[in-house]
C-alpha cells in the first residue's frame, strides 16, 4: 500500500516514488477543488511562470522576482507565510492519509473474513458435487434396468386411454338422454362438443355413424326444447342467457339468435313501460288548479315570516301534491328505475357478453358478428329509451306544485343517476345525453313555475293589501263625515290603514317569498346531486335561468304591474286606490334604493353565477323601479288632484253666480277641499319625507286678495283707478303674466311629501280657476269667491313648498271672477276675515 511505501523510501524504485507523488497531488487538488492544471474549474490558464498556483510555475524566476522587487523584511513575512501554507498543506495530507489509511484496514479486514466464509463454501460445493455424481449413478442403474418394462406400460396406458374414450362414445347416447331428462342442457352440450369432432372424424365407420346419427338426433331434440322455452319468455334473464348461450353453441344464426333476444327483452320491457303508463292513466279527485295551488301554496311559506294583511286566506291548498297522479314522482321514478331501467342494463349486460364481448373462434370471427350485434342493440335501446322518456317528461310535467321541490330535485337526481349506468354498459349511447337534457329541461320548467308562482303570489298580496285599504271605507257604512276618500278623515272608531305596516308587511312577504324560491331551486346546484356538475348548472342554470329568468324578470314583473296602474284614469286607474298607487310608488323607490341590489347580491352570493353571458346590470334594474315608482307617484297626484278638482268643479258649475245671496260664510266644499288636503298631506307624509320648503313670510295666513289679478301692483301703479276708469284691466293682467314665473301644472314631482302635494294642489287650484273662467258672476258671487280664496289661502300655502304659487293661483281665481262680474263691488277685507275665522 502507499503507507507502508511512505515508510521506507530508501527500498521504493524512483518510478514508484514519482507515482506517490503524483497521487498525493491529484488527492490535493481534488480537496481544493483545482482542475488538472491546477486552477480552479472557473478560472483560465494561467502562463505566468511567477504563479505559484499555475502549471507553469518556475521557482527560479519567482525568488529571483522576488529579490528584485521586496526588501529583507518582505522577504522574511513572504517566507513566514509561505511555510505556514506549506503547514497547512502538510496537515491536511496527513489527515487524507490517516483516513484512507483507517479504510483500508477495514477493507483488508473485510477481504481476510471473505477468504474464510469462502473456504466453507468450497467444503460445501465439493461435497454437494459428490452427493449428485452417486444420484446420477444410481439412476442410470435404474433406468438401464427398467428399460424393457418402461415400452410396455406406455403401451398400456394409451391402450387404456383409447378405451376410456370409446366407452364415453359409446355412452354419449344414454348420458344426453339422461341430460335430456334432467334438463341439464348445459351438461349435455358440453358433452357433445366433446364428442363431435371425433364423431365427424370417424364418421365413415358404421358403429361411429350410428352413435353420431343417435346424438344429433338427440341434440335435435335439444335444440327444439330450448327454441321453445326461449319463445315462451317464461325464465328469468339469467336462464334467457344461458338458453341463447347454448343455442350459439349448436351453431344456430348469431343475426338470428340477436333479433330473438332482443324481441323477447323487449317484450318484458313493455310490460315495464306499460306499467308506467298505466299510473299515469289512474288520475285522482280533482284538485285545485295549479295557479290556485301554487299560490297557495307561497302564500303558506310568507304569512308566517312576514304576516301578511289576510293570514286566513293563505292557508289553502296542497303543495305536496302534484294533484295529476296517485304516487309522488320520486315513487314513480324509483318505479321506472328499479323496474325499467335495471332490466335495460341487464339485457345490454347480457347481449354484450353472449354477442359482443364473445371471443369470436373459426367461421365466427369472419362474420364481424360483434358490430351487427352493436348497431341492433343501439337501435334497440334507443327506441325503448324515447318511450321511457316521453312517459318521465310528462310525469314532470304533472308536478305542478312548488311547494317542496327536494322531491322533485331527489327523483332528477335518482334519474340521472342510474343512467350512467347505462354510459358504462354501452359507450357511445345518445340514452344518458337524452336524460340529461330531460333533467335540464325540467329545471327550466321548474324555474317558469316558481315565477308563475311569485307572479301569482304577489297579485294576491297586492289583492289582500287593497282589501285592507278598502276596509275602514266599508267599514263606515256610507257615512258623509269626510271619509269618502281613501286615507281621509274619518271617525274615531275607524282609524285609516297603517301604511308604513303595510308596506312593510307587504314588501317583506315579498322577499320573504323570493328567498324561500331562492333555497328550493338551490336544491339543483347541491354537491350531492350528481347532474350539479354538469357545465349548465354551474354556468347558464345559475346566470340566465335563476338570475335572468326568475330574480331579474319577477323584478321587472312588479315594475310593469305597477306601472299598468298609470295606464289610464278610466276603467283600471279610476278603480285604484290611490292609497295603493302611493304604497306601489313607496315600494318601487324602496327596490331602487336597496332591495334590487340585495335581492341580485343574494342571488349571485348563492349560486356563485359567474357572468359569462350578458346579464341585466343592476342599475338598470333600479332605473327601470325608480321609473314606475315616478310614474306612480306622478298618477297618484294626478288622481287625488282629480278627485279635489271634480268636487270643485261641481261647486263652480252647479251654483248660480249672478242671483246668488251675500255671502255670510265659507263654503262647505272648500271646508272639504281643506279636510282632503290635509289627510292627503298625513298619508304621504306615512311614506315620504317632508322635503324642502322656501322661507315663508310672517303673514302668509293674513294674505288678502283683491277683485284683480295682481291687483296689488295694479293698485300701487293706479291709485286713481275705479272700476269705471278706461284703463283695460285684462291688458295690465296680461302684462303682468308676462313677467311672472310660469307655473307647470303637471310637471312630474319629487319624492318627499310637499313635492306631492305641491303637484296636488297646483291641479286643484288650476281647475278651480278654468271653471271659474267659464262662469258669469254678479257682485255677491263675486264676493263669494272671495271669501272662499281667502279660506283656501288661510291653509293650503302650509302644504307647498313656495307659497306664492297658492297666492298666485288665488289672485287668478279672483281676478278671473272680477274679469267676469256684471257689478264688481269686492267685500271688504275685514269683513272677509272675519267671515273666514268663523267659518
Amino acid at each position: 500500500m502507499d503507507i507502508d511505501q511512505g515508510t521506507s523510501p530508501a527500498t521504493t524504485p524512483p518510478d514508484s516514488d514519482a507515482q506517490r507523488k503524483r497521487k498525493v497531488h491529484g488527492m490535493l487538488k481534488l480537496y481544493y477543488g483545482l482542475n488538472d492544471e491546477g486552477k480552479g474549474s472557473d478560472q483560465a490558464e494561467s502562463l505566468d511562470p511567477c504563479d505559484i498556483n499555475g502549471p507553469h510555475f518556475d521557482p527560479e524566476v519567482y525568488l529571483n522576482k522576488l529579490r528584485k522587487e521586496c526588501s529583507l523584511g518582505e522577504l522574511m513575512d513572504q517566507e513566514s507565510c509561505m511555510v505556514k501554507q506549506i503547514r497547512s498543506l502538510d496537515s491536511d495530507m496527513q489527515t487524507l492519509v490517516y483516513e484512507n489509511y483507517n479504510k483500508f484496514i477495514s477493507a483488508t479486514d473485510t477481504i481476510r473474513k471473505m477468504k474464510n466464509d469462502f473456504k466453507k463454501m468450497e467444503d460445501e460445493m465439493d461435497c454437494l458435487s459428490a452427493n449428485m455424481s452417486a444420484i446420477t449413478e444410481f439412476s442410470a442403474k435404474i433406468s438401464g434396468t427398467l428399460q424393457d418394462q418402461h415400452t410396455q406400460i406406455t403401451k398400456l396406458s394409451g391402450v387404456h386411454t383409447l378405451l376410456r374414450k370409446l366407452q364415453f362414445l359409446f355412452e354419449l347416447p344414454a348420458r344426453l338422454n339422461k341430460c335430456l331428462e334432467l334438463q341439464a342442457y348445459a351438461q349435455a352440450v358440453s358433452s357433445h362438443r366433446r364428442a363431435r369432432c371425433v364423431l365427424q372424424q370417424y364418421s365413415h365407420m358404421p358403429s361411429f355413424r350410428g352413435i353420431q346419427d343417435d346424438c344429433n338426433a338427440i341434440m335435435e331434440q335439444l335444440a327444439q326444447q330450448l327454441r321453445q322455452k326461449f319463445r315462451d319468455g317464461g325464465s328469468n334473464a339469467k336462464d334467457l342467457s344461458e338458453c341463447v348461450e347454448l343455442l350459439l353453441q349448436l351453431d344456430e344464426p348469431a343475426e338470428e339468435l340477436c333479433d330473438k333476444f332482443l324481441s323477447h327483452a323487449q317484450s318484458r320491457l313493455e310490460s315495464d313501460l306499460q306499467g308506467l303508463e298505466a299510473e299515469l292513466r289512474d288520475p285522482v279527485s280533482p284538485s285545485k288548479p295549479a295557479t290556485t295551488e301554487t299560490s297557495a301554496a307561497l302564500k303558506k311559506g310568507a304569512s308566517s315570516a312576514a304576516g301578511s294583511p289576510t293570514d286566513a286566506s293563505m292557508h289553502s291548498g296542497n303543495p305536496f301534491l302534484s294533484g295529476a297522479s296517485k304516487t309522488d314522482i320520486l315513487e314513480f321514478i324509483d318505479r321506472g328505475c328499479n323496474e325499467f331501467v335495471s332490466n335495460l342494463c341487464l339485457v345490454i349486460a347480457s347481449y354484450q357478453e353472449l354477442f359482443i364481448n364473445r371471443p369470436q373462434e373459426g367461421e365466427l370471427a369472419s362474420k364481424n358478428i360483434p358490430e351487427m350485434a352493436r348497431g341492433k342493440l343501439h337501435a334497440f335501446v334507443d327506441a325503448l329509451a324515447v318511450r321511457y322518456f316521453s312517459l318521465v317528461e310528462r310525469r314532470i310535467q304533472e308536478e305542478k306544485g312548488v311547494g317542496d321541490n327536494s322531491l322533485l330535485v331527489r327523483a332528477l337526481d335518482r334519474f340521472h343517476r342510474r343512467l350512467q349506468a347505462v354510459t358504462k354498459l354501452l359507450p357511445g349511447s345518445s340514452v344518458p345525453s337524452q336524460g340529461t337534457e330531460i333533467v335540464v329541461q325540467a329545471a327550466r320548467e321548474r324555474i317558469k313555475q316558481y315565477l308563475s308562482a311569485l307572479q301569482s303570489f304577489y297579485l294576491d298580496s297586492l289583492t289582500d293589501v287593497r282589501q285592507a285599504l278598502a276596509a275602514p271605507r266599508l267599514s263606515m257604512g256610507g257615512g258623509t263625515g269626510g271619509g269618502g276618500l281613501l286615507g281621509g278623515g274619518t271617525s274615531g272608531k275607524d282609524a285609516p290603514p297603517n301604511l308604513p305596516e303595510l308596506l312593510a308587511s307587504f314588501s317583506a312577504s315579498i322577499l320573504n317569498q323570493i328567498k324561500s324560491v331562492l333555497a328550493s331551486v338551490h336544491l339543483f346546484t347541491a354537491k350531492d346531486i350528481t347532474f350539479s356538475n354538469k357545465p349548465y348548472f354551474k354556468g347558464e342554470f345559475c346566470s340566465q335561468g335563476v338570475r335572468e329568468s326568475l330574480v331579474v324578470s319577477f323584478i321587472k314583473f312588479i315594475c310593469q304591474s305597477s306601472r299598468q296602474f298609470c295606464e289610464s284614469t278610466g276603467d283600471r286607474g279610476g278603480s285604484t286606490p290611490p292609497a295603493l298607487l302611493l304604497l306601489l310608488s313607496r315600494l318601487c323607490l324602496d327596490y331602487e334604493t336597496s332591495t334590487i341590489s340585495y335581492i341580485l347580491t343574494l342571488t349571485d352570493e348563492q349560486f356563485l353565477v359567474q357572468h359569462h353571458s350578458p346579464v341585466t346590470a343592476v342599475t338598470a334594474l333600479c332605473a327601470e323601479a325608480r321609473e314606475a315608482a315616478q310614474k306612480l307617484l306622478n298618477h297618484y297626484v294626478k288622481v287625488q288632484g282629480l278627485i279635489i278638482s271634480q268636487m270643485l268643479r261641481k261647486s263652480v258649475e252647479t251654483r248660480d253666480w249672478v242671483n246668488t245671496i251675500e255671502p255670510r260664510n265659507v263654503r262647505a266644499v272648500m271646508k272639504r277641499v281643506v279636510e282632503d288636503t290635509t289627510s292627503i298631506d298625513v298619508q304621504v307624509g306615512l311614506l315620504y319625507e317632508e322635503g324642502v320648503r322656501k322661507a315663508h313670510s310672517s303673514d302668509s295666513s293674513k294674505r288678502t286678495f283683491s277683485v284683480y289679478s295682481s291687483s296689488r301692483q295694479q293698485v300701487r301703479y293706479a291709485p286713481s283707478y275705479t272700476p269705471s276708469a278706461p284703463m283695460d284691466t285684462n291688458l295690465l293682467s296680461n302684462i303682468h303674466k308676462l313677467f311672472s314665473e310660469r307655473i307647470d301644472i303637471f310637471s312630474p314631482v319629487e319624492f318627499n311629501k310637499v313635492s306631492v302635494l305641491t303637484g296636488i294642489i297646483k291641479i286643484s287650484l288650476k281647475t278651480f280657476l278654468e271653471c271659474v273662467r267659464l262662469r258669469t258672476f254678479g257682485r255677491y258671487g263675486l264676493q263669494q269667491i272671495q271669501v272662499d280664496c281667502h279660506y283656501l289661502q288661510m291653509y293650503l300655502w302650509r302644504f307647498v313648498s313656495d307659497e306664492n304659487l297658492v297666492h298666485f293661483l288665488l289672485d287668478e281665481i279672483v281676478g278671473s271672477a272680477a274679469h267676469r262680474c256684471l257689478d264688481p263691488a269686492p267685500m271688504e277685507q275685514s269683513v272677509i276675515e272675519v267671515i273666514c275665522e268663523r267659518g
